[in-house]
């Protein structure tokens, strides 16, 4: 099991993609979107493990978070997939779970395949607007 992944380690990962998930500047180099993406990932299913959803991001990583039954072979019933750039957006709450979901920028199924709770990352919410009550839509 790798070592835990500090909050300051997962803000260190999302540093050099900020500007660019502002929209400010192109973006970086696949290594640093793919270090973000991987951190950020890791970081939720250490802090919200289980196995009975699966995250994927391809082509940078895959991880399974979520209490609940857990699943061993085939597809998973609960699957979250999304492209990098949702992802980053979604952890960092530059977007919402139901923005992403609604706009097809994120596609979840499975009745457990909702992460809307977990995110942004605890680490990355000073960071994010303020919103009434502390809660995305």
């Amino acid at each position: 099991m790798p070592a835990p992944i500090a909050a300051e380690q997962l803000r260190a990962a999302l540093d050099p993609v900020r500007a660019w998930l502002a929209g400010e500047a192109e973006q970086p180099p696949r290594a640093v979107v793919g270090a973000a993406v991987k951190t950020s990932a890791r970081w939720l299913a250490q802090h919200v493990p289980g196995r009975s959803v699966e995250l994927r991001v391809p082509p940078h990583v895959a991880v399974q978070c979520i209490e609940g039954p857990r699943h061993t072979r085939g597809t998973p019933p609960n699957v979250v997939e999304t492209d990098a750039l949702t992802w980053l957006r979604l952890a960092t709450g530059a977007t919402t779970w139901s923005e992403a979901t609604g706009d097809g920028a994120v596609t979840a199924s499975g009745n457990r395949a909702d992460l809307s709770r977990h995110l942004p990352l605890a680490p990355l919410r000073q960071e994010r607007p303020s919103q009434p009550n502390g809660h995305s839509s």
